[in-house]
This record gives structure tokens, C-alpha cells and sequence, in this order.
């Protein structure tokens, strides 16, 4: 399994317009005002009552620190394979197995400038998983967590009243009354993450 870093630096995978590999660089020095496009995933977490795992962000973070977003965000390394980078992220931010993992949105992208000019520009498939495990946050990237039902989650995004990350709205308008149903086809994802 390729490992996330380089000589001791995460490392992302950069786009084309097209979604093919074109290089990689230091996630440190990713995000600024002219962020490249690069590869990166989101994923949706239910417990077995149903509820989805809302995470918010570590107020140190360099993007969008103290929001409030779905469970688990990364970027794969590069040769790693897309849902193994949601895996590992996951064990490593909130301590979480994923079990029942399935593709949502393959072909998700957005951009998004924070307040002082700072740039997310992202390829981001959407994934939903479930688990039965116990959260156990890591400090470096979650500052806290809730269990929300679904219906009052999604319901109370759309309508304006719970403020998220912009990536995290703009994923629950493309996604369905229960994305745990239904997959899409992993052909759909930018060529560099197939």
C-alpha cells in the first residue's frame, strides 16, 4: 500500500480539467489563493440507528477551521487507492472502522474561497459508509462531533439553518433523501482516482 507521505510531507494528487494525475505537491503548501485542482474525498458516516456523524473542523486548521462538515474529508496519496484513503483517514481522525462503504457522488467537484482569500479547488468523490464503532477524535483535526438523524440533518442544511462547510451543502443538494441506498458507478470518478 502506498503510504500518504514523501520524505516525511503529505503529499496531493493535482488535476486537469479533466481529472487525469498531472503531479503532486505538499499538502502544507496546497491551499492559498490560487489553489491548483487536486483530488481529495468526503464521506458520510451512520451509526445503526440511522444518525449521520457530523464532525467540525480544528479551529488551527489552514481551511475553514472550527466548521462544522460531514464526518470525515481527506486526500489520497498519491497511488493510493481512493477508498483506502477514506479508511485510513477515517481510523486516523475519529478512530473508525467503516463498514458497508459505497460510492454516492464520483464525480463531485466545487471551489470555495474562504473570507481572507484562501482557496479550496477540489475533484471530491462522496462517499457513505456505516460503523458501529465509538468515536475517538483526534484533537489535530476534530474539535467535536455530533450524532444527527439524517432527515433532520439534510432537512436543516438545505433550509439554511445550520451553517456547514460549503462543500458539505453542495454535496447534500446532489445527494438523495437516503444515499445509503444506492451507489453510483465507480466509471464516473476523475481518471486519476480510478
Amino acid at each position: 500500500m502506498t503510504t500518504p507521505t514523501s520524505g516525511g510531507a503529505e503529499q496531493v494528487v493535482l488535476l486537469d480539467e479533466e481529472g487525469h494525475a498531472v503531479g503532486v505537491t505538499d499538502k502544507a503548501t496546497v491551499h492559498h489563493r490560487a489553489t491548483p485542482l487536486h483530488l481529495a474525498f468526503s464521506c458520510y458516516v451512520r451509526d445503526p440507528d440511522g444518525r449521520v456523524l457530523v464532525t467540525r473542523r480544528a479551529t488551527h486548521k489552514p481551511t475553514w477551521p472550527g466548521a462544522w462538515t460531514n464526518s470525515v474529508c481527506g486526500h489520497p496519496a498519491p497511488g493510493e487507492d481512493l477508498a483506502d484513503a477514506v479508511r485510513r483517514r477515517a481510523a486516523q481522525e475519529l478512530g473508525l472502522r467503516l463498514e458497508a462503504m459505497s460510492l454516492v457522488l464520483p464525480a463531485f467537484r466545487y471551489r470555495a474561497v474562504m473570507a481572507d482569500g484562501t482557496v479550496e479547488n477540489e475533484m471530491c468523490p462522496v462517499f457513505v459508509a456505516t460503523t458501529a464503532d465509538a468515536v475517538r477524535p483526534d484533537p489535530d483535526e476534530v474539535d467535536d462531533f455530533a450524532w444527527v438523524p439524517w432527515p433532520e440533518f439534510r432537512t436543516s442544511v438545505l433550509s439554511g439553518g445550520r451553517e456547514i462547510s460549503p462543500w458539505c451543502r453542495e454535496q447534500l443538494q446532489a445527494m438523495g433523501a437516503d444515499p445509503w441506498e444506492a451507489g453510483d458507478p465507480v466509471g464516473l470518478l476523475p481518471p486519476a482516482a480510478r
